[in-house]
């Protein structure tokens, strides 16, 4: 089973990507990646996953709007349930520029044969897409009292907020169930990723291995976008893999299949 994380970019920009494997009752870390237009976001996928292979897509992006106006219900609940963590969700509707985009592409993964999935059976095979938001999922997952915030701000602050996450994402995703092997015994030492961020560990070019010093953050508002993307579309992997593991058990979902859903992984 494959988990599939995309960090959609909804009007412009590159979209974050990352493949996590399940194997010997772990999750591998597979790739870590960066795409510009939506077909060649779909190769990606093409690539990581065969036309019979089982996985989740986890999209961080409203690929259901059918309100014209206003707010879709999962999005007002984001703020009713989050809010208070300043993780309340930005709002879509049809007469938003990047709605057509999103649609299109969960259409095209529905093509692919990746259903809408908003409820689901936990480890059973097969292949679903859902809609995630990593914001709120890092207050239930890292247990935080407020969102880390890496997007906005001087490039300074945005360098240590996004160090923060980095620090979460290696110190905490490979202790949860299920757990998410970023050592994996290469005994590959790390070295400088193609972007020059963070030294690569088995070849994905995002994170150093296990135990490893974490080293200088990007020093360019364009590095730390590129590894603030990928570093998005690891959680959305990792919360896919989240909802097919525990399913309604340990997951909260905001929304339905009608309106639109979000899935959120629930407090430990």
């Amino acid at each position: 089973m494959k988990f599939i994380g995309i960090d959609l970019g909804w009007s412009s920009g590159a979209s974050g990507l990352c493949c996590l494997n399940w194997e010997n009752d772990r999750l591998q870390l597979i790739e870590c990646d960066r795409q510009q237009s939506l077909n060649d976001i779909l190769t990606w996928i093409d690539t990581q996953v065969s036309p019979t292979e089982s996985a989740i897509v986890a999209v961080d992006a409203p690929t259901i709007i059918a309100n014209p106006t206003g707010m879709r219900a999962a999005d007002k609940l984001t703020h009713k349930h989050f809010g208070r963590y300043h993780a309340g969700c930005y709002p879509a509707n049809l007469s938003r520029p990047f709605a057509q985009k999103t649609i299109e592409f969960g259409l095209s993964l529905e093509a692919r044969g990746f259903v809408h999935a908003p409820i689901i059976e936990s480890q059973k095979l097969g292949r679903y897409q859902i809609e995630v938001y990593p914001h709120p999922a890092t207050i239930n997952l890292f247990k935080l009292d407020k969102i880390i915030k890496y997007k906005k701000g001087k490039l300074a602050e945005r360098q240590l907020e996004l160090m923060k996450l980095c620090q979460y994402i290696l110190d905490i995703l490979p202790s949860l169930e299920p757990s998410l092997n970023l050592s994996c015994g290469t005994g590959i030492l790390p070295v400088s990723c193609g972007t020059g961020i963070l030294p690569a560990s088995c070849g994905t070019g995002i994170l150093p291995a296990s135990g490893s010093n974490l080293p200088e953050m990007p020093t360019s508002t364009a590095t730390l976008k590129a590894l603030e993307d990928k570093l998005d579309a690891l959680l959305c992997a990792y919360i896919g893999a989240h909802w097919w593991y525990w399913g309604i058990e340990r997951n909260l979902v905001l929304g339905d299949r009608t309106t639109g859903y979000i899935v959120i992984p629930q407090a430990r």
